[in-house]
């Protein structure tokens, strides 16, 4: 991690109670970011915990993976997430999970593994809009700067917090509008759910 944590200021953002509840995984960064005021995360969000037997802590059920956020200190909300998800379903977990984090006019991009690869949309869900994008062999970070028209070499000699301030940005200005559909229909246009673990060495 390239910058320093400072705890009170991550206590007055939007990380705060996901950050208590233990759901903010393996970080590549947790910190702040070059931009005053603004905390940043790429890592893992914890969905759902699997239950814990006797003092044995157990890697949680459901993550949503590849994560990139922003909080600034002074606001609850999170003005922009992005993450990937191995199946559209787990949208929902992802909001619940959000909850009071989330708002009306933040900038939420999921990328999931099993939505046809031709379409993208644009789903409400708990007072938020989420950007329903696919993904296939490829990673949310390379899926954002195209999504966004940004070099990846105009970024390389940027440290993460650097990235991650690029992307915030750019995704904050984001306004292209996909076709619009509730999280049923998405239920129903879904295709089937990979195993993760097909295809590798055991």
């Amino acid at each position: 991690m390239n910058a320093t944590l400072d705890r009170k200021e991550l206590d007055d953002t939007g990380f705060a109670r996901l950050d208590q509840e233990g759901r903010l995984l393996n970080p590549l960064h947790k910190a702040a970011t070059s931009k005053p005021g603004r905390i940043g995360f790429r890592g893992e969000l914890a969905l759902r915990f699997a239950p814990k037997l006797a003092d044995e802590a157990r890697p949680p059920e459901l993550l949503c993976g590849q994560v990139m956020a922003i909080a600034n200190v002074g606001e609850k909300h999170l003005p922009f997430f992005a993450g990937y998800l191995l199946s559209f379903e787990y949208l929902k977990d992802v909001a619940e999970v959000l909850g009071d984090t989330l708002s009306a006019g933040g900038k939420y991009f999921m990328f999931c593994n099993n939505i046809d690869l031709s379409k993208k949309y644009q789903v409400p869900y708990k007072g938020a809009m989420f950007y329903v994008l696919p993904i296939d062999e490829s990673t949310v970070y390379n899926e954002m700067l195209s999504l966004l028209y940004l070099e990846k070499n105009d970024l390389k000699k940027k440290d993460t917090a650097g990235k991650l301030d690029a992307v915030a940005d750019a995704a904050l200005k984001f306004d292209v509008t996909f076709d619009t559909i509730t999280y049923s229909e998405g239920l129903a246009l879904m295709g089937k759910v990979r195993n993760p673990n097909e295809n590798r060495p055991v």
